[in-house]
């Protein structure tokens, strides 16, 4: 007599693969966040160490983009950052940087003030934290680190999302992958139309200076 599980098992492998492969993905597939669930989470992150590299990645930038940003990279006077290297994790200690994937990978996005005025309460705080610390600093010129100066990897920075959407009893899903309910929060925030459109996470062309 055959088990359920086997009957199971026969019926899924009489399937063709292209449909067994579709039905994967749909059920693979997670609805992005809408608006009021980016705000909630824009919300209740506002204290967080980490809001800064999180609002980045509401804006479209994957984690290894936003671990791989050096504050080199962020114009904080004409209000833009470069993106144009990543930082990932092979096994579990082993961290590889490198170029972004293509050319079309590497862009300029405008920085919203929301996200500008983050970044500066962000560097402003490593700041102090360097100078309370001493030699004992890890002075890396990475944007996103710890209290020591240590790089985050992307594990930690996904890590610490999934506990703040916990916190805030938010469904779990891939940050970038609200960007476009980010972009809609933003402008009925008041951030201009021409701040944001060139910066959905998709490979763009220069976006247009920010004061034109």
């Amino acid at each position: 007599m055959i088990s359920g599980w086997k009957r199971r098992r026969k019926i899924w492998k009489s399937i063709p693969r292209k449909a067994r492969k579709a039905e994967r993905k749909t059920k693979a597939e997670i609805i992005p966040w809408n608006v009021s669930e980016v705000h909630t989470f824009v919300q209740g992150m506002s204290g967080d160490r980490l809001y800064a590299p999180l609002l980045l990645s509401l804006m479209g930038l994957r984690p290894a983009e936003v671990v791989a940003l050096r504050w080199s990279d962020i114009d904080l006077t004409n209000d833009t950052l470069t993106v144009a290297n990543t930082r990932t994790m092979m096994g579990n200690e082993t961290v590889v940087e490198k170029d972004t994937k293509s050319m079309a990978g590497e862009r300029i996005l405008p920085l919203p003030i929301p996200v500008k005025d983050a970044l500066k309460k962000f560097k402003d705080l490593q700041a102090a934290e360097k100078m309370t610390l001493g030699t004992g600093y890890l002075d890396s010129g990475y944007m996103c680190v710890n209290a020591v100066g240590e790089v985050h990897t992307t594990r930690q920075l996904r890590t610490r999302a999934y506990k703040l959407m916990e916190e805030s009893a938010l469904r779990r899903v891939q940050l970038y992958d609200a960007r476009a309910s980010c972009f809609t929060y933003l402008a009925n925030n008041g951030v201009p139309d021409h701040l944001w459109h060139d910066g959905r996470g998709t490979p763009t062309s220069r976006p247009p200076s920010v004061g034109m």
